[in-house]
């Protein structure tokens, strides 16, 4: 099971690089697009980090929770792994319909509300618990850096509206 695990956190990073290289070719490709960037960029950064972190909770919560160092067979690890896979699949939807910047930058803070104060969530118990492991203490630095590397186009999206 642990080689499953290793596997969705490759193609969670795999993904997400994936996004932004992509993106950022995408979004500066003649005059600057920050629309046309993030309208590639979201559903394929929340679905590579979302929707298989949701995946992972339902199908491998307890391994999980052991690498993590977290508490095993809780009813709040599913609801979460539900939650994850609800912006995946939404940012899928919102992709598809084609609903333009406005429902994607929605999708994408409200996938951002959650990873943010998962990664504070992270951390604290990083320095309460003494939870050094590696996919604990990971999450806040994977955060702040995935924020940083959006906050641009987003910013520039948001200028366009």
């Amino acid at each position: 099971m642990s080689y499953l695990l290793k596997l969705l956190g490759i193609l969670r990073i795999l993904g997400t690089v994936f996004a932004f290289y992509w993106g950022y070719k995408i979004g500066y490709t003649g005059t600057y697009d920050p629309i046309a960037q993030l309208h590639f960029m979201i559903p394929i950064i929340i679905v590579a980090i979302s929707g298989t972190s949701g995946l992972e909770g339902l199908f491998l919560g307890n391994e999980s929770a052991k690498m993590k160092g977290f508490e095993v067979g809780s009813n709040y690890q599913r609801q979460s792994a539900i939650a994850l896979l609800s912006y995946a699949v939404i940012a899928v939807v919102v992709y598809l319909c084609n609903w333009g910047i406005r429902s994607e930058l929605t999708i994408l803070f409200t996938f951002f509300f959650f990873i943010f104060f998962s990664a504070i969530n992270h951390g604290v118990d990083a320095v309460k618990n003494k939870n050094y492991k590696f996919q604990n203490v990971n999450r806040p630095f994977l955060t702040l850096i995935l924020i940083l590397g959006l906050y641009y186009p987003v910013i520039m999206a948001l200028k366009t509206l």
